[in-house]
């Protein structure tokens, strides 16, 4: 036993060692020194069993080896083959290359986000974005916050903080992920709410009874994003609220969520009302989304009446919820690429992957099905299939688009086979998230244009399965 224990190399001679100075040069001392002392005592513990001893050299290389595994980041890079394109999850939109470049340069340097160059004092950061922001939407006035949510709270604190009331319809009265209530955030805002109609029918009668009473700050209108009723509806069109809502002296709030710069149906997807619509519709204050259907970094904007903007940017709120430099520098390039709309579905990843026709993706997945056979057979049944994406975030939640992708069963039927392919896609070097539907797991390729990488990615499957390779066994 005591010779077992001299074996042991020290923590000094571990450090000393070719693959423990790469460590320290790598992580620092004190890292990987703790790292070592860690391994050193499993050492001792294998010494009292009797069972064989790593040398110094080992010793390090296992230690660099789990400090390089503790040291990488949560927030991975993965390959969304959900089928869903803003998928909220996975960090909806994708940004366009000269977004990118635009916010690494905001990295780099000092920038002159709050100051004025011209006039050697400070400035507001909302500069850099308003006069593009109104070009874009038609709107007198603008100011950006850090996402939508808090676009709709500092706007109802502004306008009805002080138990002012707020009108909205029943049927728009919505929950959105994670458990973000319209009544709970009005609650929070400091606004009193004023329910009007049913959950399927609203009529402009409503809203003029409503009106009528005290204490009324605002109308708001609220697009129902992931969900809609169908049937025996009915609704009160934007125009005849704000007709309502002026000659009652309040404002109206049009908060439209996702947010559109674009009529989408220039691309054959149903069409949503863009920004510019509803500042044209008469809305005194719309609010929407940078991340979604805009295609940019998680950002919320709110437009309108210069004087409106004006009160929301005196608020002490919005300095709690503002943007930084790399999402102001991130929108503002986003922006600017939507004053070039006929190139627009080749810049912006959004729309570029919502635009991709199927038969473009039947023919990736024709490619990739090779590949995948040979990682899975005998063991799965992997074809090549049409399947149906979503614009994902709430947008459009009934309208899916065609698409194409992998099906993969297994082969003897095993629900809890496919759970495990799952997994195993999930611990790959870069995950691979698909969806499990009807026995079938479906990676939708809608998404995928790094096919090189994807290939390259499944030469561990099979090691992730933990299958034998001579007899395919899962």
């Amino acid at each position: 036993m005591n010779e077992s224990f001299r074996a042991i190399p020290s923590v000094d001679a571990v450090l000393r060692s070719p693959a423990g100075q790469a460590a320290v040069e790598r992580f620092g001392h004190e890292q990987t020194t703790a790292g070592i002392r860690q391994l050193l005592g499993n050492e001792r513990t294998a010494a009292r069993q009797g069972s064989p001893l790593r040398d110094a050299e080992a010793i390090a290389t296992l230690a660099f080896a789990e400090l390089e595994a503790a040291s990488a980041s949560s927030l991975r890079p993965v390959f969304n083959l959900t089928g869903t394109v803003l998928h909220t999850n996975l960090g909806r939109a994708l940004l366009a290359e000269t977004v990118i470049e635009a916010a690494v340069a905001a990295m780099r340097a000092p920038v002159a986000l709050e100051y004025d160059l011209e006039a050697g004092k400070r400035g507001e950061r909302d500069d850099h974005l308003r006069a593009l922001i109104c070009e874009l939407t038609g709107a007198e006035g603008a100011t950006v916050v850090n996402n939508n949510a808090a676009a709709v709270l500092l706007t109802l604190n502004t306008l009805a903080g002080h138990g002012g009331g707020a009108i909205v319809s029943r049927g728009e009265l919505v929950e959105i992920g994670g458990a973000f209530r319209m009544p709970d955030i009005m609650a929070q805002a400091g606004a009193r709410l004023i329910e009007v109609g049913t959950t399927n029918r609203t009529h402009e009668k409503d809203y003029r009874t409503a009106l009528e009473g005290e204490g009324v700050s605002l109308v708001l209108k609220v697009h129902t994003s992931n969900y809609r009723i169908q049937g025996f509806t009915s609704a009160v069109p934007a125009t005849v609220l704000a007709k309502l809502a002026g000659a009652a002296g309040v404002p109206l709030v049009n908060d439209l969520g996702s947010g559109t710069l674009v009529d989408l149906a220039r691309w054959d997807i149903r069409r949503e009302p863009t920004v510019r619509e509803a500042v044209a519709e008469g809305a005194d204050l719309v609010t929407f989304s940078g991340d979604k259907l805009l295609g940019g970094p998680q950002a919320g904007f709110i437009v309108g009446r210069r004087h409106l903007i004006a009160a929301i940017n005196r608020n002490p709120m919005k300095r709690a919820l503002r943007v930084d430099k790399l999402r102001m520098a991130a929108l503002e390039a986003t922006l600017k690429l939507y004053r070039d709309p006929d190139r627009l579905a080749e810049r912006l990843p959004t729309l570029r992957l919502l635009t991709r026709s199927r038969d473009e993706i039947a023919a990736l997945a024709r490619r990739l099905q090779p590949a995948m056979v040979a990682a899975l057979a005998p063991a799965y049944r992997v074809s090549a299939a049409d399947c149906a994406s979503q614009i994902g975030s709430g947008t459009l939640p009934l309208d899916t688009l065609i698409s194409a992708g992998l099906a993969i069963s297994a082969t003897n039927g095993s629900g809890a086979a496919l759970e495990r392919l799952a997994a195993a896609l999930r611990r790959l070097p870069v995950p691979v998230i698909g969806r499990i539907a009807d026995g079938t797991l479906v990676l939708d390729l809608r998404c995928l244009e790094d096919e090189a990488g994807f290939i390259t990615n499944l030469g561990s499957l099979a090691d992730e399965l933990g299958r034998r390779q001579d007899d395919g066994l899962v």
